[in-house]
Order: structure tokens, then sequence, then C-alpha cells
């Protein structure tokens, strides 16, 4: 063996040594701040409520029992649902703003557009649309003035003021990675499409959207899930048909202080925020795989 083969066979040890010391920070940081605080809710989730809040180092599974109350069924139902229409109206808004900023030559410009946004404070952006839709709020002076509407309209304190708000919330969770895999997709693909008899509205959804898949999955994620566990949102603009899961656990551990209870709820969407991301995941394996059949063959 020569002296350079020995130096390189040599070099090895040295290099994953340098890669496990390079990744003990972030293994430092999610094991304290991410497997910690989850191992925290999973033991609370299996103890006893404590007489005075709190928990007491006795086991059962009472907390789990208790979420087959109906009330919480209603709600878990209730959140699912404002998920799923608040997630898919902020994809299909961010599919056109995507697109056109993919082609616009103010890709630079229109990034920070919509970036600028995340530089202000969560709580300032929802107490903006507040004053926007009450009813001494923007919107309905504006309408009033105008003799459009004679009495106030509620535009608060309901689904749709919350639906309204967590799609301008998570927005540009959505925009951003759709914005990615568009400026990857080759759109002389569109061309040949349209070349071939193809519509504009067939060329897009039958070569764009299958396409840009990767960029559909994630931008489900990352507006699905925050949304589901959101608490802020739909207590600020919310009311009464719009309590979600989020403020079922906050209540049940500043008013209720039933932390097992609490800590149960977070389990269960924990498990399923986290059977969707494998899900997305595995759509996701299976499409790159499929795609990349072709190309293996040739």
């Amino acid at each position: 063996m020569s002296a350079a083969a020995r130096h390189a066979g040599g070099g090895l040890p040295l290099r994953r040594n340098m890669g496990l010391l390079y990744s003990c920070p972030m293994t430092l940081w999610a094991t304290v701040f991410f497997l910690a605080p989850l191992l925290i809710i999973v033991v609370y989730s299996v103890l006893k409520k404590g007489l005075y809040g709190g928990v007491t180092p006795n086991f059962s599974f009472d907390a789990y029992i208790a979420l087959k109350n109906p009330n919480i069924a209603v709600i878990a139902l209730k959140t699912l649902i404002i998920s799923l229409v608040a997630t898919a109206i902020t994809i299909l808004i961010a599919l056109p703003c995507g697109y056109f900023m993919v082609r616009s030559k103010h890709q630079t410009l229109l990034l920070m557009l919509i970036i600028i946004p995340f530089w202000t404070n969560f709580l300032i952006r929802v107490y903006a649309w507040m004053n926007i839709l009450g009813n001494q709020g923007f919107l309905n002076e504006f309408l009033m003035r105008t003799g459009l509407i004679k009495e106030h309209i509620h535009f608060l304190y309901n689904q749709k003021a919350v639906v309204l708000v967590l799609v301008y919330m998570y927005l540009p969770y959505a925009i951003l990675p759709l914005f990615s895999s568009i400026d990857k997709f080759d759109f002389s693909l569109l061309e040949a499409a349209r070349d071939l008899g193809a519509t504009t509205m067939q060329a897009m959804f039958k070569v764009l959207l299958p396409n840009i898949r990767s960029g559909l999955y994630t931008a489900f994620l990352f507006t699905f899930i925050p949304i589901f566990g959101a608490y802020a949102v739909p207590l600020l603009v919310g009311g009464k048909d719009s309590y979600m899961l989020g403020n079922v656990i906050a209540d049940q551990l500043t008013k209720s202080r039933n932390w097992p209870l609490a800590s149960a709820i977070s389990m269960v969407l924990t498990v399923v925020t986290t059977a969707g991301v494998m899900l997305m995941l595995g759509l996701q394996r299976r499409d790159e795989k499929r795609l990349g059949k072709p190309s293996k063959k040739s």
C-alpha cells in the first residue's frame, strides 16, 4: 500500500469524528428543546391530576379515557375542518403567486415583499386584522361612509374571520416552497403541451402540477401543521363556533389546571401531525421513484 493510500485511509476516521463533532450542537439542541419537552408531555399524560392542579405521581390513563368526551370530538372535527379549509385556500392563493414570482423579472423584490411580514410581531398582525374587521374598523367604516351598508357587519368572532386571518398568517409558508419548486420546472414542457393541442389550463394541470408535487407536499405540511395547532388566532378573532384544540389545551392548563388532559390532547396532536408528515414523505418518495424510473431505463 502506498503512502498516499495509507494517508487517505487514515483520514477517514478523522473525517467521521469531525462529522460527529459538527453534529453534536444540533443533536444537543434537538434533545434539549424537542425530545425533553416531548418526554415530559408523555409522562404527564399518564399521571393523575393534582387536587390543586399539576400532577400526582400515580400512573393512570384517565386523561386518555377523558378524550372520549363528545365535546372534545366535536371540537377536534371542527379544528380539522377549519385547518383543511384554511390550508386549501392558502395553497390555492400561493400557487399563482409562486408562478407569477418565478416568471417575473423582479423576483428579489417580490421575495422581499413576501418575507417582510415575518419581521412584524405575530400579535401585531392579528390586532391589525382586528382593527380592519371590527365593528368600528376600517372596513365597516368604509362601507358605511360609501353608503353600501346602513348597519355594521360582524366580520369578527366567527369561523370566516379565523380562516381569513390564518390564511394571511401562513401564506408565506406556502408561497416559498412552491416558488422554489416552480423555479426548477422546465417551462418548455408547457410550450410543448400547448403545441400538441393542450389548452393553457390543461397544460397547467397535467404538466406543471405533477412536476411540482414535492413543493405542494411541503406547502401543505408547512401550513396545515401550524394551523391545526393554532391558539392565538381563534382566541382573538374567533367566536364560540371557532373554538379549536389549541384553545382546549390552553384552557386545561390555565383554567381547569388539568395538566394530564392537556398533555393527552397534545400527544394526540403530535401523533396525528407526525403521521401526516410521514404520509407526505412517503408520497413524495413514491413520486420521486416513479419519475426517476424512465431516466434509469434510458
